[in-house]
């Protein structure tokens, strides 16, 4: 279960089973089938990719606009031949066949040798209250890459995988639940690769074998079953298509391939005129400077303190021409202030703007700032507000925006104090009225929709060069708005180790712009680590070093 979450709903303790496939309806794309009281959906929207969608209220979903950058109907027309029989339904690609039994729904793929692949199992599909699953074979020396932000080792077979984002402070090569969410996987075996996208950005889980050694298990706590078969049969096909699907990198500055200095915090202009100094003096290569959260006004979001940068125009503009660009951190808490005058809250208060509670009541919570208010990014007026307020950093020259603290990571009581982590209620409303649903549907959305919001705004901004955008947090197709680092590692060996899996197993997952803190965040990293660790990181495709507050310089 996610760390935070004593409420997520519960599920019952039996199984119900799809029936029996009575009657289908082709279309262009596939076909609809009607299994006694749910709705079964295929759709072929390449010659190796196949759509299956599962209804057992027997209404299908209406399409949401996060996540699949293509809707079915933007694809192109695929040909496929038909057949059918009193005992299963047969759909064939130039690439590959999906045989469904009529008894219990199951669902088997096979390449043009006959290969076997994606076979559901007697179970089949399955929902119970609160939950709806699909059960599949393991084939002989079948191993499973991928599943976005994981530690240990590549391969994942036995393995329990969740789909909840989360603040993974002090995360280990035993943490499940970690800050990205990418419901994703490659299935290799010799002669054979397949790729699965699990559909759904509620809570869901992967298991690989663990619980049933043989099978695995994809289980999601939405309405609906949701699942993407992607036929390699190598791996770069794979990911080639599961990007088609989810959104592709764009292409970043120059500058951001370069070597990235950060840590929490410098405390003052001066004390970045020095390190820029420095590193010039000692010829060290360095194309980037990131400032965390004490550039602002009491961690006011959108502000600069007068006393520590009084003048950040001046500032950037020095480093520029020195060849240094500036990243500045946001992050998603707005400080609780309705008698300063400030202008983000502000504004977000006579828009509404901010996420509230199912009975109306505006949700907050405890951050740097101390109480703090949330905007809800999965509005697109939102979104353009949000993104429109960088402004104030990019007039200064600031060239990229690094958001941090967005699964969102919000505390019960003042930092400091004793507390609980929380999030926002899973029954809060989020979403565009066409759109509105719950937090539930959205947590796993919070952190892309804002690293969105980062990208569009600076996109109408600095519409002449490129920006840098990263994020702590964030969903399947992250890609297409950000490059993401791994979080809050310890400047220990094994978090050397380890961050070369999750690295892979990003990319893996189609997302290519990454890195981890270099010399680890929290402590004291070794001379000896600090310098492998340096020349490891020269391999990251982002290469930035951080380390925190109270750690040797």
């Amino acid at each position: 279960m996610p760390q935070y979450f004593g409420k997520l709903p519960t599920t019952g303790t039996s199984w119900s089973t799809i029936g029996t496939l009575k009657t289908i309806e082709r279309h262009d794309r596939g076909i609809y089938g009607d299994c006694e009281n749910s709705r079964l959906a295929i759709s072929i929207l390449a010659p190796n990719l196949v759509r299956v969608r599962w209804a057992p209220s027997g209404e299908l979903m209406s399409r949401r606009s996060w996540a699949v950058t293509l809707d079915d109907p933007e694809w192109a027309i695929v040909p496929f031949q038909l057949r059918e029989t009193d005992a299963a339904v047969e759909i064939e690609t130039e690439q590959m066949r999906v045989y469904i039994h009529r008894q219990g729904c199951r669902i088997e793929c096979f390449d043009k040798t006959g290969r076997p692949f994606a076979q559901d199992t007697g179970m089949g599909m399955a929902a119970r209250m609160g939950a709806i699953a699909a059960w599949k074979r393991i084939e002989a020396d079948e191993h499973f890459y991928g599943f976005g932000e994981r530690t240990k080792l590549l391969d994942k077979l036995s393995e329990v995988q969740t789909n909840w984002t989360v603040d993974a402070l002090d995360y280990s090569s035993f943490t499940d639940e970690m800050y990205q969410a990418i419901p994703f996987f490659i299935a290799l075996r010799p002669e054979l690769a397949y790729g699965i996208f699990f559909n759904t950005t509620f809570w869901s889980q992967f298991d690989i074998g663990a619980e049933q050694p043989g099978v695995y298990r994809m289980e999601t706590r939405g309405d609906e079953l949701d699942y993407y078969i992607i036929y390699g049969p190598e791996p770069a096909q794979i990911l080639s298509t599961y990007t088609q699907l989810t959104g592709r990198m764009q292409l970043p500055p120059k500058w951001s391939l370069g070597y990235h200095q950060c840590r929490w915090s410098y405390e003052s202009e001066d004390v970045v005129r020095e390190l820029a100094q420095e590193f010039r003096n000692r010829r060290i290569p360095c194309d980037v400077i990131h400032l965390d959260i004490d550039y602002m006004k009491g961690y006011r979001v959108f502000t600069w303190s007068p006393k520590r940068f009084p003048d950040p125009a001046q500032l950037v503009n020095d480093l520029g021409q020195d060849g240094f660009k500036t990243v500045t951190i946001i992050d998603p808490g707005v400080k609780y202030e309705p008698e300063a005058d400030y202008h983000v809250f502000d504004q977000g208060i006579e828009n509404d703007y901010f996420i509230r509670k199912a009975e109306g009541e505006l949700f907050h919570g405890y951050v740097w700032p101390d109480k703090a208010v949330f905007p809800d990014f999965l509005r697109p007026e939102v979104r353009q507000w949000w993104g429109d307020l960088h402004k104030s950093l990019t007039e200064v020259g600031v060239a990229g925006i690094w958001n941090d603290m967005n699964e969102p990571a919000i505390d019960d009581r003042p930092f400091g104090d004793p507390g609980n982590k929380i999030s926002f209620p899973l029954d809060a409303p989020q979403g565009s009225p066409e759109e509105r649903t719950t937090h539930a549907e959205t947590h796993n959305l919070y952190g892309q929709s804002m690293a969105q919001s980062a990208c569009e705004g600076l996109k109408r901004l600095r519409s002449t060069e490129r920006s840098f955008v990263l994020t702590r947090s964030g969903f399947a197709g992250i890609q297409r708005w950000s490059s993401v680092w791994m979080g809050d590692n310890q400047s220990l060996w094994e978090y050397l180790e380890m961050s070369l899996p999750m690295l892979c197993n990003m990319g893996l997952s189609g997302v290519a712009f990454v890195g981890s803190d270099i010399g680890g965040f929290a402590g004291n990293a070794t001379a000896e680590l600090f310098a492998r660790w340096m020349q490891v990181g020269m391999l990251y495709p982002l290469m930035r070093g951080h380390s925190a507050m109270s750690t040797a310089r």
